[in-house]
């Protein structure tokens, strides 16, 4: 076989491919865990995966932000080694318009102020670029940002000409992998699954099956559309219990505390706009029971104890619809930031009918 290697070159790169019993090595500091489970180190790269519109970058979102603030957000703990605390994060698919909403979104679950510009985040959108110019972009962004810890691709189909090329896979796979170590980061990226099965899209989700440190899943649920699951669907730490978020009035993922994932028998219909005015009283009487004025928050977890009453507890996306709904109707009332229950709703019109006045 011809070589493209002169003998001095082989020598050299022998030398340093050679791993001798004698070595030692430091263990790559772990970045990120789930509930104690170590999803990343330093040197290595990962992947969020799932169909379109399971809410990927939502996810990726979260573990941006633990990065950014040492905070567990979601169920993601990050920490990032003191020179290494700087991100990357690279949109090949979306516009400047939406990966600034991306960026506002990370804020928000930072707690800052939503348009404030921090310089320990790049984010750049290579949607425009071509392909060898998104790679080499990412090059010369990790060349250059010696301090970067964490880098997001999302979209990593986008770093390749054709996705069903084994060769191609196999050269942006091996990309990762030296981008990884030789600038001692870790790369989370983000790949679509086939929309007929669970499998991962092409030759490029073979190799990041057999390559990738930790593969995330973001299903929606098949319970609840408002809510997205999230699971190891490879993990080479043990696997982590699954979790689950939805989205807020304020469009940031939100936790779902204590969701089951067991099975679940096909629920009681919960029609809050049919329900009898009744049986809306019967909740709302115990969702406000010790309490005239609560906030948004408490309200929503009132609102939750109130209707589980009646048998109908529901997830945190479809509670604050029914907030809405209850604020339409004039069964609750806004005054500023603070919500009344309004004890007397539905006997104005109730007095109305009887004189026979129709509104």
């Amino acid at each position: 076989m011809e070589t493209r290697l002169t003998l001095e070159e082989f020598r050299k790169i022998w030398e340093s491919i050679l791993i001798k019993a004698s070595d030692e090595y430091e263990t790559p500091p772990e970045v990120i865990r789930i509930e104690g489970t170590t999803i990343s180190t330093l040197g290595n790269f990962s992947a969020s995966t799932g169909k379109g519109k399971s809410r990927k970058s939502f996810n990726v979102s979260a573990i941006v932000a633990s990065a950014l603030t040492g905070r567990k957000i979601l169920n993601y703990e990050a920490r990032f080694p003191e020179g290494k605390e700087r991100i990357l994060y690279f949109d090949t698919e979306q516009s400047p318009n939406h990966c600034r909403t991306i960026l506002r979104r990370i804020n928000k679950l930072c707690g800052y102020p939503e348009k404030m510009d921090d310089d320990r985040i790049s984010f750049a959108f290579l949607r425009e670029r071509s392909t060898l110019e998104r790679r080499e972009i990412i090059e010369l962004a990790l060349n250059t940002e010696p301090e970067v810890g964490l880098v997001i691709i999302d979209g990593l189909r986008d770093l390749l000409f054709d996705i069903n090329s084994s060769t191609e896979a196999a050269e942006v796979i091996g990309l990762l992998m030296r981008w990884s170590s030789q600038y001692n980061v870790h790369i989370h990226t983000v790949l679509h699954l086939n929309k007929g099965d669970d499998n991962l899209r092409g030759h490029i989700g073979t190799e990041l099956n057999h390559k990738a440190e930790t593969i995330l899943q973001i299903k929606v649920s098949e319970e609840d559309e408002n809510i997205s699951e999230v699971s190891a669907s490879l993990v080479r730490d043990r696997k982590f219990p699954p979790f689950a978020f939805s989205i807020d009035e304020e469009g940031v993922p939100v936790l779902e505390e204590n969701y089951d994932f067991a099975p679940k028998p096909k629920r009681e219909s919960f029609n809050y706009e049919e329900m009898p005015e009744e049986e809306h009283r019967k909740a709302l009487d115990k969702a406000f029971e010790g309490a005239s004025k609560v906030g948004y928050s408490e309200l929503i977890d009132r609102l939750k104890a109130g209707y589980e009453v009646l048998g109908f507890g529901r997830s945190y996306s479809i509670l604050t619809k029914l907030k809405t709904f209850l604020v339409e109707k004039g069964m609750i009332i806004k005054e500023n930031k603070k919500y009344l229950y309004n004890r007397e709703f539905g006997h104005v019109q109730d007095e109305s009918d009887q004189n026979g006045i129709v509104s």
